[in-house]
């Protein structure tokens, strides 16, 4: 067998898994894998960021919305730190990755040598395993090992820690590749559980679907929709879960939690049992804990078992592949109208009295969404454009969308945009990014246009750290405190410099010429859009409260 160099046996790893594009950053830990990936030029597609925390958040995206592991390539010490956040956003929102950080030879570790960092160390509380490569005869088992556990069960982010004496070392290539294994096959045990889940459905008079971001992961979207239409149990979505059902679908209530419609808080709060799918009770979902669904049984489906009872106790629980447990309760559901439910529910609909013509975020996510309602992928930074996209969005079970749940993190969504195209070359990518997020990862427009990545950036403006500034309105007696940014900056002119289509829109006839003049989106565009730094996202729920109590007007 011909020896290789660890680099060479790195790249034969990734051919291995079918990895197709690297997200990656050049430094001297990882030149000499560089080197090898020369001659590689037309097996893989290499995204260089602006920034290596983007490498990671690209390479999240790009595994969300292609089923397949992401892959990004950082050098030793500050390349290496730079990847931290997102690896945590990644852990948070179970993203499958593999993270290939590059470090300083074997001989000096320990010795606080130039760019090395105990990467593994830091990374510990957010990778789902780790592992420090020393040994050139471990690489292969290693590389193979480290894709198998980011797809395996809860999917999540894995970092392999390289020193430089083994990528340039040579050694053996050897196969460990196997084939994913087969999650909760017991059949009998499947059955006999899912026959319980379902008579306890069968036995309610009030049920509540919460379905998380475990229902998109799993694949179990159809499997949902279809156990939810036999037995008219309506669904009330999480962040991380919107678009597993359509939210123009009878049964869809759409968000629930602390911006959660007052339809989907109320119906939860007055339920008798909550099936929670793939789902882990975020706090900005149950609110006061002891006031969460207070009449409820609660069943728990999901595959991690260290989610069941962690946050909210339940019922009854079933540790298992949520799309095969979803299949085998339909089995034994009954047919139930449920029309006395589904009248209440309806009657705790607020009425929008907004203006058609206000030009606000509500509205400019609608106007968007009238051009882009097919096979598209959303994207979001994080902060009030966020929620609003949540709120607003029609979310109609064919588009993806792609934001930062867990961890929120503000400067995710220009990585997580061209992550999305480059693994989706044929779908259009809208991103929606507030002005501060926008700061945080702007220099990423280098990417976008050094790759010519056809996005469209709906810019929100409201010269402001919106969200922080909405809590800081309702809670701190509008004591506004390092939150409002100001107009120093014209992001017009800054889109230009980097050879990005970019235009300034203040009205709703405007925005509408100017989005169905790009219809399909083949080109990098930004359009900036002016709000009021004082529109709130409403509904909200006050931190401490119960999700009930929900406050719908600000003053």
């Amino acid at each position: 067998m011909t020896k290789m160099t660890g680099a060479q046996i790195v790249i034969e790893c990734l051919k291995e898994q079918s990895v197709d594009t690297i997200f990656g950053y050049q430094g001297g830990a990882v030149i000499p894998l560089f080197d090898a990936l020369y001659d590689e030029k037309d097996t893989f597609n290499i995204i260089r960021p602006a920034h290596e925390q983007n490498a990671v958040h690209g390479a999240d995206a790009y595994a969300r919305t292609t089923g397949k592991t992401g892959v990004c390539i950082v050098t030793s010490g500050p390349g290496a730190s730079n990847t931290v956040t997102g690896i945590a956003n990644a852990y948070m929102d179970s993203v499958p990755l593999v993270v290939i950080t590059g470090q300083v030879a074997s001989g000096l570790l320990g010795k606080d040598s130039f760019q090395e960092i105990d990467i593994t160390g830091i990374t510990m509380p957010i990778t789902k395993y780790n592992m420090l490569v020393k040994d050139i005869n471990q690489l292969s088992r290693a590389m193979a090992k480290a894709f198998k556990i980011a797809k395996a069960g809860r999917p999540g982010p894995v970092l392999i820690d390289i020193t430089k004496d083994v990528f340039m070392g040579k050694g053996k290539f050897i196969s460990y590749f196997v084939e994913e294994d087969a999650t909760c096959k017991s059949a009998p045990e499947i059955d006999e559980k899912s026959a319980k889940i379902a008579q306890l459905i069968n036995e309610s008079e009030r049920p509540v679907i919460y379905a998380g971001g475990g229902v998109k992961i799993s694949k179990a979207q159809k499997a949902m929709v279809r156990m939810a239409e036999k037995n008219s149990i309506p669904v009330v979505n999480t962040l991380m879960g919107l678009g597993s059902i359509s939210r123009k679908h009878r049964l869809s209530l759409g968000l629930v939690g602390m911006h959660g419609f007052r339809e989907a808080n109320f119906a939860v709060t007055n339920s008798d049992l909550i099936i929670a799918i793939g789902a882990r009770f975020s706090d900005r979902v149950i609110g006061k804990k002891d006031r969460f669904a207070p009449g409820a049984k609660i069943i728990h489906i999901d595959i991690d078992e260290t989610e069941i009872d962690k946050n909210m106790p339940s019922y009854y629980s079933h540790v298992c592949d949520v799309q095969m447990s979803l299949e085998s309760i339909y089995k034994n559901l009954d047919d139930d109208p449920r029309e006395e439910w589904h009248k209440k529910i309806q009657g705790w609909k607020l009425e929008d009295n907004s203006p058609a013509d206000f030009f606000g975020a509500k509205n400019i996510i609608k106007t968007v969404n009238s051009f882009y309602d097919g096979e598209d992928i959303v994207v979001t930074d994080v902060g009030q454009h966020q929620m609003w996209t949540a709120q607003y969005w029609d979310f109609n079970g064919k588009t993806e969308f792609v934001t930062s749940g867990g961890l929120g993190t503000m400067g995710f969504g220009l990585g997580a945009a061209y992550g999305s195209k480059v693994g989706n070359p044929d779908k259009n990518v809208i991103l929606f990014v507030g002005d501060g997020g926008f700061r945080m990862s702007s220099q990423e427009l280098v990417t976008i246009s050094k790759y010519k990545i056809p996005i469209l950036i709906i810019l929100i403006n409201n010269s402001t750290l919106g969200m922080v500034r909405q809590w800081q309105k309702l809670f701190s007696n509008k004591r506004y405190m390092e939150t409002d940014i100001g107009e120093d900056v014209d992001y017009i002119k800054l889109a230009e410099a980097y050879g990005i289509k970019a235009s300034r829109v203040k009205d709703l006839s405007t925005l509408q010429k100017t989005v169905a003049e790009i219809g399909k989106i083949a080109e990098p565009t930004l359009i900036e859009c002016k709000i009021d730094k004082d529109d709130c996202v409403m509904p909200m729920v006050p931190p401490g409260e119960a999700i009930d109590e929900l406050i719908t007007e600000t003053y």
